[in-house]
């Protein structure tokens, strides 16, 4: 497996980036099988791992760290904070009280002393992010955090954060965690470029967005029922939006038989054929999910092919607005009226 930069920061770490959501209470709950996953996505060259807190209440971290034992050096490992971890007030959030402790938490279930790269979750709209990233610069200096980054900033947020580093001379946002898939394209307007412009590294997250483009979800297959981690609105088939997603998931598929790939191949490779992505983070709940998902890695899409994907589904654009995860504050029309 090639490997590629982190931003500016020298490290170097591998195209698909194993994400952990689905390990624990939200997915695969034996705790033996997920940890057999995770080890076979490092063996397969995978160094790359991102979790949460919030990921079943701190289970996931807890499961990755038990796979991480004896094997964490060689691994670039990397959670967020930010979301409610409990009904009390201030257990959530970007604020320094949340953040010191929360840090404390994550190594704690993580077993280990030191986090890679520690995000936070979504933007903390109304506070000044020079707060957030304040305490995070006092975690760098100490030790417990190698780099920071930030997941689903809008461009604007992107810069703002960016701004306030340098003229607070506070360690810098080095990543972005966006949505990104040929589905959910909004990225390439705004927030791909920003990241380049900064020097970012970018992983995105949803590849085969939430599973529309794993092949499950087809016009003549029976609809897969929502669940906690899929929002109601992003699988009713009887909205126009989702059922044009239907039309486009079936020509997709025609354009990944053409090509010689399957369907998840080919939406995972479109991801990471992105100049503007670093890695992409897969979210695999068995083995044969990440076994279906692994040869993306090394598959390099043709021009042809591109401008395929490109004719079904504009550059920038996002089929579904429900497939958005920036929240209600951005990205949508009530945020641009006076």
């Amino acid at each position: 497996m090639d490997y590629r930069l982190l931003g500016r920061t020298g490290v170097e770490v591998s195209p698909l980036c194993l994400g952990t959501m689905m390990f624990g209470a939200w997915g695969n709950t034996d705790v033996n099988d997920s940890i057999r996953v995770i080890h076979h996505a490092l063996d397969a060259g995978i160094n790359f791992i991102d979790t949460a807190d919030v990921y079943s209440d701190g289970e996931s971290e807890e499961i990755l760290g038990k796979a991480l034992k004896g094997r964490r050096d060689d691994v670039v490992l990397a959670t967020k904070f930010f979301m409610p971890m409990g009904k009390e007030p201030n257990r959530g959030g970007g604020s320094r009280k949340w953040i010191m402790q929360s840090v404390e938490d994550s190594l704690r279930r993580l077993g280990t002393d030191y986090l890679d790269l520690y995000q936070v979750h979504r933007p903390n709209v109304g506070m000044d992010v020079a707060e957030t990233l304040g305490a995070l610069t006092d975690l760098v200096r100490q030790g417990k955090v190698r780099y920071i980054g930030s997941s689903s900033y809008s461009g604007s947020q992107i810069v703002e954060a960016q701004t306030a580093a340098r003229d607070g001379r506070l360690a810098r946002f080095v990543t972005e965690q966006p949505p990104y898939s040929i589905l959910v394209r909004g990225i390439e307007e705004d927030v791909l470029p920003t990241t380049q412009r900064h020097g970012m590294g970018t992983l995105t997250y949803s590849p085969l967005a939430g599973g529309w483009l794993s092949g499950k979800w087809r016009k003549d297959a029976a609809p897969v029922p929502a669940s906690g981690a899929r929002p109601k609105a992003r699988f009713n088939m009887e909205s126009p939006a989702n059922q044009h997603k239907l039309e486009v998931v079936d020509a997709l598929a025609r354009v990944a038989d053409d090509a010689g790939i399957t369907l998840i191949e080919l939406a995972i490779a479109f991801v990471i054929n992105h100049p503007g992505v670093t890695s992409a983070i897969i979210g695999p709940r068995t083995m044969e999910q990440l076994l279906s998902q692994l040869p993306a890695a090394t598959i390099k899409l043709s021009v042809e092919t591109l401008d395929r994907i490109d004719e079904i589904v504009a550059p920038g654009r996002t089929l579904n607005p429900d497939d958005n995860s920036y929240g209600a504050n951005e990205l949508v029309p009530a945020a641009r009226r006076r």
